[in-house]
């Protein structure tokens, strides 16, 4: 499974490297061959801090991944109206899983992802978010088809091994949850199952 981890400016880091560091864990607990790219539309972005992260990819064609990860930040709703950011995300393929934490789901709204869906986000962004979708869940995690959205900032840990359950099962999960020393993830819920925290 090859990954793209979108990067932009104004990001929450932990939005990023809480699902990064889960779903990168994978290989090391499964047989499934797991890559990704950390993907932006400049070499380089800046988190809401100032924290530098480095581009692998320069706005990559999103159509050569099957999974697109879409973290928040306090600048999503601005970039979600940059038609060129915007555009670039239209890139990703119609079956690709195209993911999201926090505000992230404004972006992948924006794209035109969460049209027909039910979506989640930060609790304080629902309101944001209701134009792009058919139903805000407040919820942790919501799948509704190839598409999954997850609450606030920490709720990035629960996406990644919720990722991991679904493309593996129960025990591997499991592995990788105890390799991170995380205790709040319950394996075997699904959807909007999840409850919020």
């Amino acid at each position: 499974m090859h990954v793209a981890f979108v990067q932009f400016n104004g990001i929450t880091a932990l939005d990023l490297i809480g699902f990064y560091d889960t779903v990168m864990r994978l290989p090391r607990f499964s047989a499934v061959q797991l890559d990704g790219d950390l993907c932006a539309i400049s070499p380089e972005a800046c988190d809401q801090y100032g924290l530098r992260l480095t581009s692998q990819k320069v706005m990559p064609n999103l159509s050569a991944y099957d999974l697109v990860f879409i973290p928040g930040g306090l600048s999503a709703q601005k970039v979600a109206d940059d038609p060129q950011f915007v555009a670039w995300l239209q890139t990703a393929r119609t079956d690709a899983y195209k993911v999201s934490v926090c505000t992230g789901a404004l972006l992948l709204g924006a794209a035109g992802f969460l049209a027909g869906r039910r979506a989640t986000t930060h609790p304080g962004a629902y309101a944001e978010l209701t134009p792009y979708c058919t139903r805000v869940v407040p919820s942790r995690i919501v799948r509704d088809g190839n598409v999954i959205t997850a609450g606030g900032v920490s709720a990035s840990i629960d996406l990644g091994l919720y990722v991991v359950e679904l493309l593996t099962d129960v025990a591997t999960v499991q592995r990788v949850q105890r390799s991170l020393d995380y205790p709040y993830y319950r394996p075997g819920l699904v959807d909007s199952d999840y409850p919020r925290a």
